[in-house]
């Protein structure tokens, strides 16, 4: 990585902004990434603005990731405070990760990441579609990587020491 790029990285990183879980969120969304191991959860809260449109209020994330993935899901929550779920979900992972500069290919996925986390917050639910039973869902990160659905999907996590 560039020079540049790792300052930007390690000034998000080191002020991370809106990490933690929200309680009563509007919307949750979680993604992993089996390639790396990192995952993803986005919690959303939506307010109604001055024009009467619905927009996102406030964005949370929580992660177990790489310093990237933090710094772009730091820089992506303050990016989408007050923009419609349509504008939200127009942006690209590339878009939301513009304000730490272009990552190089090795770290992509972690803007795709958090594009997913996004998405999977925002996503429309599809009418036709049958209603899932209901299940109690696990409240952290933490606590769906030791659910029952997270062991049988053959998760791992592998901490690693911290970058020197």
């Amino acid at each position: 990585m560039n020079t540049d790029l790792e300052k930007r990285i390690y000034a998000a990183i080191a002020n991370p902004q809106n990490v933690g879980e929200m309680e009563n969120a509007d919307s949750v969304g979680t993604v992993g990434s089996a390639d790396c191991g990192d995952m993803l959860r986005m919690w959303v809260k939506f307010k109604e603005d001055a024009q009467g449109r619905k927009v996102i209020d406030r964005a949370t994330f929580q992660t177990f990731g790489c310093e990237t993935a933090i710094a772009v899901a730091s820089v992506a929550t303050e990016l989408i405070a007050g923009k419609t779920v349509e504008e939200a979900l127009s942006m690209s992972g590339a878009d939301l990760s513009a304000p730490l500069g272009a990552l190089p290919p090795m770290k992509i996925h972690c803007a795709q990441l958090v594009e997913g986390a996004l998405r999977s917050a925002l996503a429309p639910q599809s009418a036709a579609a049958p209603a899932a039973p209901a299940t109690p869902q696990a409240t952290t990160l933490f606590d769906q990587l030791h659910s029952g659905t997270a062991s049988e999907k053959k998760v791992k996590v592998v901490l690693r020491p911290p970058a020197s």
